[in-house]
């Protein structure tokens, strides 16, 4: 008898290397079920998913619905019917969408619809803002899933008080940090660029459309980022949605701030783990600093990773009190339960028993 086909469907960047903790997990041990990864082409260029698969070792996607770019309406109905015409051509028995982008908010609503389960790997999050678009994606893949993944015991916990039944909810870790730890010894032997000092420069990272699009909020962070130059070198590899906003409102790079193009996923680690600090307004990033001790200052009013402030390796900052943050960064964050480098594990074994049942 053949095995049932789960989907993992991966929208844009930061999604693939949660899903390669359950990739591995279902390929590293006995078989349960057939996964094939779908893509469906949010992000699409080799800088920014392409260089990433090799280097977490995922085969090229099985399925592309080659959608990409638009404004959030259009991105998601066009994925949406993308996906309803590949899935009932060929219907996987559940589809496993991660995180919180339009496109796994497509893919959920189109395989629902179909009556198709599915999982949301990374339920739970919440920042509490819902004029942020990934808090209204997020929120609405809970609702629609039949099994939610929480990367944490205080994320299942909100799931169940907020009325979702204990039966489709299930603390399995932090997938992302499966990632980190299964490739940072990898990492680490990779060189740094530009003559980078180990422990002697900061990492930044922008891309929220709140920070980004829009001038003065672009502008004030640029300034709060000359600043904070002033006390360490910072190296910037700039999202292209960052870099097109900065042509379009002719931004200077700051002094002190070295650019650099997009990096692949080996070559960015290695540069978290030898920096002194990072900061950024990328919830993954928040996390995989965590993950590696490495001080995070998090540009944002709120976060949905409130684990990585409760453990002291995290602190909200606005463009002003970045400088003086600089100067007295977080400390090394302490151990989160359940970000083990077991998440896979534990989302394979709960994909077992609804296989099974």
């Amino acid at each position: 008898m053949s095995l049932p086909e789960i989907h993992l469907v991966a929208a844009a960047r930061p999604n693939l290397p949660k899903l390669a903790a359950l990739w591995h997990a279902l390929a590293e041990a006995r078989p349960i079920c057939t996964p094939v990864l779908l893509h469906t082409g949010q992000h699409h260029d080799a800088a920014m998913f392409g260089d990433l698969l090799e280097d977490l070792g995922l085969p090229a996607p099985e399925i592309a619905l080659g959608i990409a770019g638009g404004s959030h309406a259009e991105l998601t109905g066009r994925t949406m019917i993308a996906a309803e015409a590949a899935w009932q051509r060929r219907r996987p028995a559940l589809v496993v969408v991660a995180g919180d982008v339009d496109g796994a908010l497509a893919a959920g609503l189109a395989a629902r619809k179909l009556g198709i389960r599915v999982a949301h790997l990374e339920a739970g999050l919440r920042c509490d803002d819902r004029d942020m678009p990934e808090e209204i994606n997020r929120r609405a893949l809970d609702a629609i899933s039949d099994l939610l993944w929480a990367p944490d015991r205080e994320a299942a916990m909100r799931l169940v008080a907020d009325g979702f039944g204990a039966h489709r909810v299930r603390a399995v870790g932090n997938a992302m940090v499966d990632t980190v730890l299964r490739h940072l010894p990898q990492a680490r032997e990779r060189a740094l660029p530009q003559a980078l000092v180990p422990g002697g420069y900061g990492v930044v990272t922008l891309h929220r459309p709140a920070n980004v699009d829009e001038r003065r909020a672009l502008s004030s962070l640029l300034n709060g980022l000359a600043a904070a130059a002033r006390h360490m070198p910072f190296a910037w590899p700039i999202h292209p949605r960052t870099a097109a906003r900065m042509r379009d409102f002719a931004c200077t790079p700051p002094e002190g701030v070295i650019m650099l193009p997009p990096l692949r996923y080996l070559d960015f680690l290695s540069l978290m783990a030898q920096a002194r600090l990072v900061a950024t307004d990328s919830g993954g990033v928040q996390e995989e600093a965590s993950a590696i001790g490495l001080p995070c200052l998090t540009l944002r009013p709120s976060t949905e990773r409130p684990a990585t402030i409760a453990a002291g390796g995290n602190r909200l900052v606005t463009p002003e009190t970045l400088s003086r943050a600089v100067l007295d960064p977080p400390g090394r964050a302490r151990p989160i339960p359940l970000w083990d480098g077991e998440a896979g594990t534990r989302m394979r074994q709960h994909l077992a028993e609804v296989l099974a049942a």
